[in-house]
Formats: structure tokens, sequence, C-alpha cells
């Protein structure tokens, strides 16, 4: 198999080993990274060099020196109930002192607040005081009972991204400050600090940002533990300068209480404030602006420029409306699953890398017996995505010596270069066949966080999400065009006539399913109007939920199901039978897996079918509307046979049943990719044991195939 495409994580005092695996892994480019540096010899080495720069904290010394224009952040106490007319909080209880310092510069009488939680009430500064010795907020006059909260803003003495490297690789390192950009004289001296890097890298060809300014929400508490983490946080964008100028920009002035969002911290899982919507326009913005200065000094001494997507990401989401005014040459991301994959490969930008898991840190990279089969199982979900939209160049993360340790692993990913590379040989730039009409996910980001949807970081309630993300990750492989989105643009543009299916999940009330949007006529009526015309719509956990005029799945009428909450126990509900025959089970050749799903769901027309049911719940049901169709699912956790599931009602609901078999495997652990325009097949096996199908290009011509565990196999076809 050919070579490139690869780039490798590299080490001073490994130039050795660095060749072995280079020869193995056929790279052609390098790159250090947080933490590991390159030596000459590497240097000098026949690969492409990519070079990492955080430019928010290059230059320490500077930081130090300027302290005042460190980033700052809002954080929030734990409530404490008040059993006295006197209470006192401890601001800084629960939080890490070596990554936060209270910012009193700033008079905390005009930029904190605190805040009665029993009632919501803002007790005036002149009933409060803090004492910066003892790091406490005396308030007075209170009532007791109720429970008071302290909204403060805090420097950021230490970056987090650093500071999580050095707690997990215990490093003894001097501690790095994030100089905050906003200010005019950061910006200068940070464009000079990287016009320095540049002249003393010159054998670098690329330059690598972890990402640009902001980092995401990395708080921590007082244990050096993970308090809290949002990926699409912007809690590390404010400081009183900014604000200052929002408002000149907006017309108004945010209350700290708009950045911590009575502790939730505008999650993504919720629906956002007008706030937090022009708080990203407002960001995205100004490090788009500056990004796109840093790009051009870059490009001046014809290097590439390229972007980390993922620690720095406030105001860099790809998906937004200034992102392509920075100018890069590249994203790089880490990819899990097919949906992390996708998520990178959809990036509008010239070139898309994908860093695969396991990184290879301490943290998460040890030898083990099951090593292999993790990224292997890493691979497989991600090659479903690959096929159908491509990543240009991968490459692992992390420290060298750390592979080294597992011939196992390196033999593994040996095999999974080599199949890379054969998708590009194979398709030689073209795009897989796509069935004849398009699905859409409909949320309230819509495009904006397009395939990041559930996306959840080091959490123990990751498996909630699960049966949401199940439906991405089973799309990411399939043949249909994905469009992402939103409840304005249902509102402000309708449905576009490629649209064909529309698919809403999650939990009541989150961003995802959709929450108070329900409550919009203009959605409601558009889309039930839509579906009675012939549209499909596939409904699955909470779709559509919010208790309104005494109905909760407000398209109850359109999925033909309801979900009891409690206010309607003593109505009787209708009765039905399970329909054992469908199109959309003929393949489940064993029980289906709903996840933690939802119970308490009830059919609300005589017409509607159900095809499953627990526990006197309809877990699956299809209906009718008009001349368009629905299906209800209480939830999709990802499994082969959920994909199959899911690939069959998005057919029926979009009335396209005969075309199922254009790209058709017998076999759902097998599945196919057709490339008209190259005249080629390509036919994968997704599970650990020999497989055989049958599989069909249209209902007249098929072939049969036998697959060993994992393989991908191209064929030609005319």
């Amino acid at each position: 198999m050919g070579k490139g495409r690869f780039i490798l994580p590299a080490e001073a005092g490994m130039e050795k080993e660095l060749l072995y695996l280079a020869e193995k892994w056929r790279a052609d480019a390098i790159r250090d990274c947080d933490g590991i540096k390159l030596s000459d010899d590497i240097l000098n080495m026949s690969f492409d060099v990519y070079s990492t720069l955080c430019i928010i904290r290059e230059d320490n010394e500077w930081a130090k020196k300027n302290q005042d224009k460190l980033q700052m952040i809002y954080l929030i106490t734990e409530p404490v109930t008040a059993i006295d007319e006197i209470i006192s909080i401890e601001i800084m209880k629960g939080y890490f002192k070596e990554q936060f310092k209270p910012n009193t510069k700033d008079n905390p009488k005009e930029w904190w607040e605190v805040i009665d939680r029993t009632t919501g009430e803002i007790i005036d500064s002149s009933h409060w005081d803090y004492n910066e010795c003892t790091e406490v907020v005396t308030i007075k006059n209170i009532k007791k009972w109720h429970s008071y909260t302290v909204t403060f803003i805090a420097w950021q003495i230490w970056e987090p991204v650093s500071m999580y490297n050095h707690i997990i690789n215990s490093w003894t390192l001097e501690h790095k400050m994030p100089l905050d950009p906003r200010y005019p004289e950061v910006r200068q001296h940070l464009l000079s600090v990287l016009d320095k890097w540049l002249a003393e890298h010159p054998v670098t060809k690329v330059v690598g940002f972890r990402t640009f300014f902001y980092n995401f929400d990395l708080i921590y508490n007082e244990n050096g533990k993970e308090k809290q983490i949002d990926w699409f946080g912007y809690a590390s964008c404010v400081s009183t300068f900014a604000i200052r100028i929002f408002e000149e920009e907006y017309g108004y002035r945010p209350r700290p209480e708009d950045f911590i969002d009575n502790g939730y911290f505008n999650t993504p899982f919720k629906n956002p404030s007008k706030f937090h919507l022009d708080w990203i326009e407002f960001n995205e913005r100004f490090v788009a602006s500056f990004a796109k200065e840093c790009v051009k000094l870059v490009h001046n001494r014809n290097k590439k420029a390229i972007m980390f997507l993922g620690d720095h990401f406030a105001g860099t989401e790809p998906y937004g409306k200034y992102f392509t005014q920075i100018g890069l040459d590249a994203v790089v991301g880490s990819g899990g699953d097919g949906v992390t994959t996708r998520m990178i490969a959809d990036i509008p930008v010239e070139a898309t890398e994908i860093r695969f898991y396991p990184y290879l840190s301490s943290d998460v990279f040890h030898e083990r017996e099951d090593l292999a089969a993790e990224v292997t199982k890493v691979w497989i979900k991600s090659r479903r995505a690959i096929l159908r939209k491509p990543i240009d160049r991968m490459g692992y993360g992390g420290s060298l010596s750390l592979a080294l340790k597992s011939p196992e692993f390196i033999n593994c990913i040996q095999s999974i270069a080599n199949e890379f590379r054969s998708i590009h040989e194979n398709t030689k730039g073209t795009k897989a066949d796509s069935a004849s009409f398009k699905v859409a996910i409909l949320n309230t980001w819509g495009r904006l966080r397009r395939w990041q949807t559930h996306q959840i970081a080091h959490s123990l309630w990751n498996q909630r999400c699960y049966s949401y993300l199940g439906i991405l990750e089973a799309l990411t492989g399939l043949e249909f065009d994905i469009e992402f989105i939103s409840f304005d643009d249902i509102k402000n543009l309708g449905i576009s006539q490629d649209i064909k299916v529309i698919i809403n999940a999650g939990d009541a009330y989150t961003s995802w399913s959709g929450g108070d949007y329900w409550k919009d006529e203009r959605v409601v009526t558009t889309i039930r109007e839509w579906v009675y015309n012939g549209g499909g719509f596939i409904g699955v956990g909470d779709p559509t939920a919010c208790e309104h005029y005494g109905a909760f799945f407000q398209l109850y009428d359109v999925l033909g199901v309801q979900k009891e909450i409690g206010f309607g126990l003593s109505r009787n509900k209708l009765k039905y039978n399970i329909i054992k025959n469908h199109f959309i089970i003929e393949d489940a050749d064993k029980e289906i897996d709903f996840g933690e799903g939802m119970n308490c769901i009830y059919v609300a027309s005589k017409d509607v079918h159900v095809l499953y049911e627990n526990n006197m719940s309809a877990s699956l049901a299809v209906n009718d509307y008009g001349n368009g169709r629905a299906v209800y699912i209480a939830g999709m956790p990802f499994n082969y046979n959920n994909v199959r599931l899911l690939k069959r009602a998005i057919y029926w609901a979009a009335h396209k049943e005969e075309e199922i078999q254009y790209n058709f495997s017998s076999n759902i652990n097998v599945e196919c990719a057709s490339f008209s325009n190259i005249g080629k097949i390509v036919v994968i096996n997704n599970s650990g044991e020999n497989e055989k199908a049958r599989i069909y290009m249209n209902r007249e011509i098929y072939f049969d195939v036998e697959l060993k565990p994992y393989e991908m196999a191209w064929k030609s076809i005319t």
C-alpha cells in the first residue's frame, strides 16, 4: 500500500523508534505535542513537520507581569441555606485555588451578584460585604430558611489545558497563564510572539494552533478534579472589558446571572437565551477576526495554518457563520466514532484530519489485553463515516514512547492506516451514491451544532445521551444526505423540497427535542401540513415534547402516540394490537434494544400500529397522517440491528420502500456503498466474525460475498 496521509507524533530521544514506526505506518509527517519537543535530528528527517502552538500561553513571563490582562470567568457558589439573619459564604469553596483567583480589581459591588435562590431576588449590594483576606461574603438582613448564592468573577491563573496535562502527567513545570486577546495591547503582543515563533521554527511546514484563544468550559473542584465541562461553553470569554464592549454593540449589559444561568453555565442541552445567542455571535466575530490576523502571519512565512478543534474552542465553532473568514488550510479533530469523524469531515475547509482514539497519554493509554479491540472498535465506526464523507489525513496524538509498549497496537494501526489509504486510492475523490432524498435532524441549534448534538465530556451521565447519539452514529454510515435544521429555519424558511424525512429526538425540554419551541403554532402547523401532504416524521424519545394545552407530545396526532406524565392517569387509554409484520422490522432478527427508552407511551389514535411494546408502553409505532407517515421509537442506542431499523424507518416514512435495495445487504452486520462515477462498490464487515451476505445494487442485480472479521472489499460494477 502507498505512503502518506498519516501524521506521527514524535519526541526527542526516540529517533530510531520514530523511523521504525514511520516505516510501519508509512507516515509522511511528524508533529510535536504539549510538553514534548523535537530534536534537530528529527527535524532534519524527510518528513513534513507540524508544530503545535497555543499562542495565549506562549509567553508566560509577559503574562506574569500583566496579570490584569488574564482571562476571567464567572463562578457561582453552592447554595447556602440561612438559619439566621446573617450568613457567611466562602466563595472559593468547591473550586481549585490553583486555577482561579477572585477578581477584586474590578469592584465586586458592581460586578458580582448575591441572589436569593428561593425567590430569585437580587440582594442589594448594601446588604453584603466581601473580605478579601478570608474570601468570604457576609450577607445581612436576609430571610431565614431561604438559600443564597454568590456569583463572582475570577481570574484564570492557570490555563486549563496546560493544567489538565500537568495533573494527568504529574508534570512539575511552571504553571502557564492564559492571556485575553480582547485587550488591544495583548493582541499586539501575541502577534509579535507569533512572528518571533515563526522565525524560530524555519523547518516547520504546518503550524497547528491549539484552536485559538478561549478554552471550552473546564472548571476544577477543590481537589483538582473536573467539576464542570462543556465542549461548547463560552464561560472563558468573559471579562469586564468584553462586557462593556458588548453593551456598546448590543445596547444592553448582561448580568452575572446571564453567564451563570442558575448554575447550568448555558449548557448546549438547554434552549439558549437571547443573550447567549448574542454572546456566541459577539465572540465568534472577534475570534474569527483576530484568528484571521494570526493565519495571515503564518501564510506570509509560506507555512500552512491548521487548527486543532477541541481545546480553545469558544468562538471557533466550525459551522458558525464567521468561521470560514479565518482562512485556515485544514482542521484537525479527535475521532472516537462515526459521529466525531463526520463532525470533522463536514467542516467547510480545504482539508480535514482525524486524530483517532485512544490518545497516547498516560491517563487513557496503557498496556492491556483489549487494546487492539478498542482501536478496532473506533476504526470500524469511523470507517462507516469516512466512506460517506472522506477525511484527508489520519494519525494518533500524544507520546510516541507509549505506543512502543504494545506491538499489538502497532500492528493494528498499520492495518488501519493501509485501509484508510486504500479508501482514497479506490474512490479517487468521488462521493458515494446517496438516496434520492435528504433527511433532516430538527433541533434548536440546527446547522451551528452539526453532528455535535448529545456530546458530553467525561460524564457518568453519558449513558443518558446514548439512545439519541445512536441515531446520529447510525446515520454517519448510511446513504442519506443529512441536513441539520433549527426551529427558526422552520418558521422563517419552511421545509426544503428535497427533504423527505425529519427526525426529532431527545429528552423533553432539552434543546435537542425543542422544549418551548413546540408552543409556537408556526412550527407545529408547518410540520403538520408538510407531513399531511406527504412528508415523513420520525420521533425518538421525547419528540415534540412540551406540556401545552393538554398535550405533552405536541405532534401526537402526527406520531399517533402520546406520553402520560401523570396528569391524565384517570383517563382510559385506547387499546391496541401488536403488529408483527411490517417493512420496518423485516430484518429484526432479535429483540430490539431501545436503551433506557421511554415509558408510559400510549396510542393517541385507533389507526396507529404498534410494532413493539414494553411494560404496556408503545416502544415502536407507525402512523399514517394524511398522505404522510410518522414513526415513533422509544430510544435507539447504536448497534447494527438498530442501524437497519432506522434505515428501514426512513425509507418507509419517505414512501420510498422500493429504493432500499439500491444499496442493500441481506446481513445487518455487512454494509455497502456504491460509487457509480468510478464503477465500484465497497462492502464492509462490521463484526468480528466471518459473515456472508447478498448485496443488492437494485432489485435485480446482486452478488454474494463472504468476508473475514472487519474486512473491507472493493468490487467493480457495471
